[in-house]
């Protein structure tokens, strides 16, 4: 009778952990406290220095980045900084024009070596 009790507490705790784990909150990358902070220029030259480090460092963090906006795409909530970052927009209300100076905030999603360009996710502009 007690190996019965025991192995169905095992098994509660088992299932408990799996569920946990598998129905864990969504990150909120807009409160999150940012990783890193840099340029758009620097995290570019880091991937074209060795891709491979920067992508095990920089992989799902939330960064801070600063640029230029040089391409606006409403109909796909998107933007380009500086010609190398690839942006979706959190907030889908937010005004933004080319040639402004902005810093964003976004989840890091990869490196493109095709485009040679860094794509972000969740991004939303600080200032």
């Amino acid at each position: 009778m007690k190996k019965i009790r025991l192995g169905i507490l095992l098994l509660l705790v088992v299932v408990f952990g799996v569920y946990q784990y598998t129905y864990q909150d969504h990150r909120d990358i807009a409160t999150e406290k940012a990783a890193y902070v840099l340029s758009v220029k620097d995290l570019h030259d880091k991937f074209l220095k060795d891709a491979a480090q920067a992508n095990i460092e920089y992989g799902d963090k939330t960064i801070e980045l600063s640029g230029i906006i040089t391409a606006v795409d409403t109909s796909s909530n998107s933007i380009v900084l500086d010609q190398k970052l690839f942006g979706i927009l959190l907030d889908q209300t937010i005004k933004v024009q080319e040639g402004a100076e902005v810093t964003i905030k976004g989840r890091f999603l990869g490196y493109d070596d095709l485009l040679e360009e860094l794509k972000f996710d969740q991004v939303t502009i600080i200032k």
